[in-house]
């Protein structure tokens, strides 16, 4: 019976470890979100990164003295980082694994095409 030796050479061994690094991270970027839109838990005023951004859930409701960017015809849902998911919410790049109002509003905002 053949008996089958390891080989253990460095070059191989970085061959093989740099096939599976690039199998992973081709699996990970290919493979679908775990959680469907609607499930996704929704984004709130006092989350970090909203606060950070100056996320409100109303585009009515921004201080237009803190936010001078701001203009009212301004929402998520006319943002070129939202996609919608509903009539009410969407997802935004910005904020990823969360769900955004489409009435809301943050200083990432970018207008549509």
């Amino acid at each position: 019976m053949k008996q089958d030796i390891i080989d253990l050479k460095r070059r191989n061994i970085l061959k093989k470890s740099l096939f599976g690094l690039t199998a992973v991270a081709a699996v990970s970027i290919v493979a679908p979100n775990v959680y469907a839109a609607d499930e996704l838990p929704e984004l709130t005023e006092d989350d970090p990164m909203a606060m950070g951004l100056g996320y409100k859930k109303d585009t009515a409701t921004v201080d237009a003295a803190k936010q001078p960017k701001h203009a009212a015809d301004q929402s998520c849902a006319n943002c070129a980082l939202y996609t919608s998911t509903s009539d009410t919410a969407g997802t935004c790049t910005i904020f990823a694994g969360k769900q955004v109002s489409a009435t809301g509003w943050c200083t990432a905002y970018a207008k549509k095409a």
